[in-house]
């Protein structure tokens, strides 16, 4: 019976149970080992963010200034004393300085005033220190560390004021000992209007035919500069007149200069001193031995009189835009169409072209516009997108045409999507490092778009990890 009850006993086999998260888990970690793979060993591609900026082209150089100067000449012995300070503006029959038997010792009695007073700042008037102190505040509110030379204007600018004020306390005592009828003391005015300026070098005849090489380069230049209390003869030099607000700079060109701007007839200048800008008349000469540009200006004498050097730079270019760096421009080639072939289809607002087929047969293939060059009337088609030959139909019309027209245009590769796209520049500047390219171009770039820094390890369509 035992036996009997044996035999119906049957074996099922176990039903294999599958874990959804151990499946999951394992596609994951197949995508993750995936990703980490590609990830290493794919090239690496540094990316740069387009931002807007500038590039400034600049010149440096040493220039000649020639104004229209006039030397006056004392007419008798004696000690010599100013009225007005240097650089400053006179009219006709304005005191300007005055000759005397013996020392007047004013600047002895500048000394001894100084030390009495407890300050320099008493000194000053309370209209000068309300000054100084306004220059001071405005300069503290707009000082930024990328402009560190504003500090020293701000110097001068102090500087100016103290000194202007120490000036006319020592004229306004000159004038006292002329109206106390002082024996000896003779007044003397300007015979004309003009800068008066103190510095005396010998080139204030010099005209534009005069000036060389040597005179460019400082060779044995000398100036002398004519002071308070100093003895002179008859006949010596007392003071410098420019009577005209015209005046020329003069610089020396190298050849590849002077070719480049011979065609302008104005340049930008910056003048190193202060850091102004403006524009001059241009006029170049052609020697054998020589490049002569002439920098004429009409304004802005007073500013620089007394200065018979200047430094400046010619501002060539000053482009603003896109900044990208050099390495990430490429070229690439593409099928040139004329844009009437440009249309869209395909049931959808999405660009392309009609393609003809077998037995006349006509499709649409969509195709992305890469620039239209309004110029030549062209679009710039992909040539990964059609073959060599392909026939193109015109809308509405039976004309056709084939590809087979190439052009190249500089770009760089866009990767905000996270793969590479072709994007077109147009190149405004450039400098050592970088281009300025335009903006707001359609098919171009935007500010803040990120592009691909070395154009040499991406390829379009790459994915950009």
């Amino acid at each position: 019976m035992a036996d009997k009850n044996l035999t119906n006993i049957q074996i099922y086999q176990k039903k294999t149970k599958y874990n959804i998260g151990v499946i999951l888990f394992g596609i994951i970690f197949i995508y993750l080992v995936i990703t980490i793979l590609a990830y290493v060993t794919n090239k690496k591609v540094s990316v740069y963010e387009v931002r807007e900026g500038s590039i400034l082209k600049d010149n440096a150089y040493t220039g000649l200034v020639l104004r229209d100067e006039q030397i006056v000449k004392a007419d008798s012995d004696g000690y010599v004393n100013y009225f007005v300070t240097e650089g400053s503006k006179v009219g006709s029959k304005t005191n300007v300085y005055s000759i005397s038997q013996n020392k007047l010792g004013l600047d002895d009695q500048d000394a001894s005033t100084s030390a009495e007073n407890d300050s320099a700042s008493s000194d000053l008037t309370a209209e000068e220190q309300a000054s100084i102190i306004q220059k001071a505040h405005s300069f503290t509110e707009s000082f930024r560390s990328q402009q560190y030379n504003d500090v020293y204007n701000f110097k001068n600018t102090i500087t100016d004021v103290v000194l202007t004020n120490t000036a006319q306390s020592r004229q306004a005592r000159l004038q006292a000992l002329v109206d106390a009828g002082t024996s000896g003391l003779t007044v003397h005015t300007a015979d004309s209007d003009g800068v008066v300026v103190y510095t005396i070098d010998g080139y204030e005849s010099l005209t534009k035919d005069d000036v060389t090489t040597d005179i460019l380069e400082k060779k044995n230049y000398e100036s002398t500069t004519l002071s308070n209390d100093t003895l002179v003869n008859s006949g010596d030099p007392v003071y410098k007149l420019i009577m005209s607000d015209d005046w020329t700079v003069v610089i020396e060109l190298s050849d590849t200069m002077a070719q480049q701007l011979a065609e302008q007839s104005s340049v930008k200048v910056k003048f190193s001193k202060d850091n102004e800008t403006t524009w001059a008349a241009l006029q170049i000469y052609n020697t054998k031995d020589s490049n002569l540009a002439y920098l004429t200006f009409d304004h802005s004498m007073i500013r620089y009189a007394t200065e018979r050097y200047l430094d400046i730079e010619l501002i060539l270019e000053d482009e603003s835009g896109l900044k990208i760096p050099k390495t990430a421009v490429t070229e690439k080639e593409f099928y040139i169409v004329p844009q009437d072939y440009i249309t869209s289809g395909g049931g959808s607002n999405n660009t392309g072209v009609l393609v003809q087929g077998k037995k006349n047969s006509v499709e649409f293939q969509e195709a992305t516009v890469y620039y239209r060059d309004i110029e030549t009337d062209m679009a710039y088609l992909d040539m990964d997108s059609f073959k060599e030959g392909t026939v193109l139909q015109k809308p509405d019309s039976g004309d056709a045409y084939t590809l087979s027209k190439t052009a190249k245009l500089s770009g760089v590769y866009n990767i905000n999507k996270g793969y590479a796209v072709f994007r077109q520049i147009n190149i405004l500047c450039e400098g050592e490092e970088y281009y300025i390219i335009e903006d707001g171009n359609d098919y171009g770039l935007s500010n803040f778009d990120h592009i691909a820094l070395d154009s040499k390890n991406v390829h379009e369509n790459d994915i950009v990890f």
